[in-house]
């Protein structure tokens, strides 16, 4: 049996919005992919989402997330990048994201992220939300601090990150439910 689509996540940004991506996205999210192939892989990291192909994305969208989460970020209704909650050993989480090139530096991913990370405190009883970042991604790492994650772990091709509930600033990241 499908599981139940997760809601759709408003954001603090007009018109930015967190939706399930379903296999009626497989179209958008490749035209999305193949419009930022360089830009996903420029740091070695997204190297699966910079190689896909057509099947590949019909693939990853036709399988059941099961306990993980897997929205699309859509500013006025166009696909314009991706957000994810995996469920490593609830109430403790990982994350990934992405924009395409074109919608960063505006916010949106600060945006995208308030709103999954709230979502999970309250929806889910997210007690932590961990996230790596590949080395030379400052932007990345930028975006997690503000959010109020701390550095946890380093390793040879990247920095482990972790938000713990009630140690984000007001308004940003995970509160306290």
């Amino acid at each position: 049996m499908p599981r139940r689509r997760p809601p759709d996540l408003p954001t603090r940004v007009p018109d930015l919005i967190l939706r399930a991506l379903t296999p009626e996205d497989a179209d958008a999210y490749y035209a999305l992919l193949d419009r930022n192939r360089r830009h996903l892989s420029r740091l070695g990291d997204y190297q699966e989402e910079g190689d896909a192909t057509r099947a590949w994305v019909r693939n990853e969208l036709d399988q059941d997330p099961g306990p993980h989460l897997r929205y699309g970020i859509r500013l006025d209704g166009e696909l314009i990048g991706r957000i994810g909650l995996i469920a490593v050993d609830p109430p403790r989480y990982g994350t990934g994201y992405w924009l395409g090139q074109d919608h960063t530096g505006a916010g949106r991913a600060t945006a995208a992220c308030e709103a999954l990370f709230d979502y999970a405190v309250r929806a889910l009883g997210a007690t932590d939300i961990f996230a790596g970042v590949t080395h030379g991604n400052d932007r990345s790492a930028a975006l997690l601090r503000r959010l109020g994650f701390e550095l946890v772990a380093d390793f040879a091709h990247y920095t482990r990150f972790r938000l713990t509930r009630g140690q984000s600033p007001p308004g940003r990241g995970i509160e306290t439910a």
